[in-house]
């Protein structure tokens, strides 16, 4: 159509922090991805570690945990820079 234009697509980029209650890391992390939400949109899913016994297993010793199209990506702290950066290769 004339005079109008379609919005670039934005890749639907899915991350996935596992992390647990009262977890001063974890919520320095989501801090972290909430600033750089901002410039790259993404889907977040938290999932709390300590309602599974099997995820406990898995990540408990190692949270906050992220995880970035499947990939893992940063355990126990990620800096603002090195996230915008794992992002900033999916646009």
């Amino acid at each position: 159509m004339f005079g109008q234009q379609k919005a670039p697509r934005v890749p639907a980029i899915n991350l996935t922090l596992y992390s647990r209650p009262n977890c001063h890391l974890c919520e320095k992390m989501k801090v972290t991805l909430e600033r750089v939400a901002r410039r790259y949109p993404f889907k977040l899913a938290e999932i709390d570690v300590s309602t599974n016994s099997e995820l406990e297993k898995t990540y408990g010793s190692e949270i906050p945990v992220l995880i970035i199209e499947g990939r893992k990506t940063a355990h126990y702290y990620i800096r603002e820079e090195e996230l915008l950066q794992k992002l900033a290769e999916y646009y």
